[in-house]
């Protein structure tokens, strides 16, 4: 049996700097993931990256922990976000020393200095850093190459099970399907680092990768790690009428208008981005389309600023920006609650498991996460995670068989499946979307109970193992699914990207995190 010292599950930006950090230490460090190395949410972080540099404007760490605490309502532990804002500054030296191309300010005095910044919602100041609008997807290349360049194994098509948990219940591995095969197989390791992204993709209307599945959630919560937050799901307000491409928060930051059908702004476009998406989901139920108006910017500094979005906008809207409008509408972009985890990012009852990035819910967001923290947590709490899990690592290898069943019966109805993926999706975005109340979650509830999702299985023998990961997917996202609706039911008030119509206002009573069983 192989003891490895870190085993990372999930090869986004946290992953791979979680990776590259314990690796650069010395480490034995394996990295699994379920699909390949450069799919997923990471490369989809166009924007920035938010550090308090000061490059264009006057900033600071202090302002920039400002913001973060006003745009969390309440709910983000200042310390967490004191460590997330502080890590920022070792974080973009940690990037500058692997070769991120970052956008760049001419005659600047250092590579720091150099670095340009835009401002993005919700911040006081220009803070992001970023690459043009491939700013996540740069990240990620670079370090791909940095881990490949440290013989760091990265093992693709492997979808995480279960944790595996030693005589004294700490974590010591993970059983993974291997996808290709059909087969199952475990890897084990002193520590283990989660960092399988958020669940957004489980609603019908999203900009997420289709494996944001929540699977590293929902096998953390099924191994007795506490869950928290789940009602917290932020709607970006910016996304392509229909198809859902994510129109990057720096089209707004360049100075893009938000109109509706009369041709009237109706919202301020650098607020936070729960207000702008309850403004434009008021405007849509009034009748009134919504636009992204780009045309005033000019279509020279639109091609500097922004290419990838110019061009997925004429891909998928047929429409060129630097002339006409484009229509968009709200959709689930980034999931703020998911696994509790202490101040060292251990999770919450479990021992030697930490979890990261949108995986975790570090008490940073709180009830609306700020434009461009997003990819500083990725990072900063990367690179601590690391340290962290390097401290103390003495877990022991499994001292029993595993035993796991594959929902896999003779004579199932596989076609059930897709019925039953279609209408949660469909059920979560109607009755638990931007604007929710007791009568909706409650029906959301009871229809989702009555799919059964719980006792699906699939054919035995499938004909490739698509099918077999499709059902796995389903399940955690039922478990997600009825924690996130029952949290949204239990938090009687409306507080950041929570809004209930039947509680409008901020209760004292819940300024805390949600913790609910299922």
């Amino acid at each position: 049996m192989q003891m490895h010292d870190i085993l990372v599950v999930g090869s986004g930006i946290a992953g791979l700097s979680a990776a590259v950090t314990a690796k650069q230490k010395g480490a034995r460090v394996v990295v699994a993931t379920k699909s390949s190395v450069s799919v997923g949410n990471s490369v989809m972080a166009q924007g920035g990256m938010n550090v308090a540099l000061g490059n264009a404007s006057s900033d600071s760490v202090e302002l920039h922990i400002e913001d973060t605490l006003k745009s969390s309502h309440n709910l983000a532990d200042p310390k967490m976000v004191a460590k997330m804002c502080q890590g920022g500054i070792e974080a973009i030296e940690f990037l500058e020393q692997i070769g991120v191309p970052f956008s760049r300010i001419n005659g600047a005095r250092s590579p720091l200095k150099s670095i340009a910044q835009r401002k993005l919602g919700g911040a006081s100041a220009i803070r992001a850093c970023y690459a043009q609008d491939y700013t996540g997807l740069k990240i990620l290349h670079t370090l791909l190459d940095r881990a490949i360049n440290l013989d760091i194994p990265l093992l693709e098509g492997l979808f995480l099970l279960e944790i595996i948990k030693n005589s004294k219940g700490q974590a010591c591995g993970g059983l993974f399907l291997n996808i290709e095969s059909g087969e199952t197989q475990a890897l084990y390791a002193k520590k283990i680092i989660v960092a399988t992204g958020g669940f957004g993709a489980i609603y019908a209307k999203n900009t997420n990768s289709k494996t944001s599945t929540g699977d590293g959630i929902a096998a953390i919560f099924r191994a007795g790690g506490e869950l928290s937050n789940l009602e917290f799901v932020q709607f970006h307000p910016t996304t392509l009428k229909g198809s859902n491409i994510l129109i990057s928060e720096s089209a707004r930051g360049a100075g893009g208008y938000l109109v509706n059908s009369k041709g009237e702004r109706f919202i301020d476009e650098l607020t936070t981005r729960d207000i702008i998406a309850k403004a434009e989901f008021e405007q849509i139920i009034q009748g009134e389309k919504v636009y992204l108006d780009l045309r005033h910017i000019g279509k020279e500094k639109l091609e500097t600023l922004m290419p990838q979005e110019l061009k997925l906008i004429k891909q998928y809207a047929k429409v060129d920006a630097t002339k006409e409008l484009i229509e968009i509408e709200p959709a689930v972009h980034y999931t703020m609650g998911g696994v509790s985890v202490n101040e060292n990012l251990e999770v919450v009852g479990l021992e030697n498991c930490y979890c990261i990035g949108e995986t975790s819910n570090a008490n940073v967001h709180g009830a609306n996460r700020l434009g461009g923290n997003s990819l500083l947590e990725a990072l900063s709490f990367g690179v601590l995670g690391a340290k962290e899990a390097l401290k103390n690592s003495d877990a022991k290898p499994m001292e029993q068989e595993i035993n796991y069943r594959l929902p896999i019966k003779k004579g199932s109805d596989n076609f059930a499946l897709f019925r039953v993926k279609k209408r949660l999706s469909t059920l979560l975005f109607e009755k638990v979307g931007i604007v929710r109340d007791e009568k909706s979650l409650s029906e959301a509830l009871q229809e989702l109970e009555a799919l059964n999702i719980e006792s699906l299985t699939i054919d035995d023998n499938p004909s490739n193992s698509t099918l077999l990961l499709e059902l796995l997917e389903l399940k955690n996202a039922n478990i997600l699914a009825k924690a996130l609706i029952k949290s949204a039911l239990w938090r009687k008030e409306s507080r950041g990207s929570h809004i209930r119509s039947d509680y409008p206002n901020e209760s004292k009573e819940f300024e805390c995190n949600s913790k609910i069983n299922i």
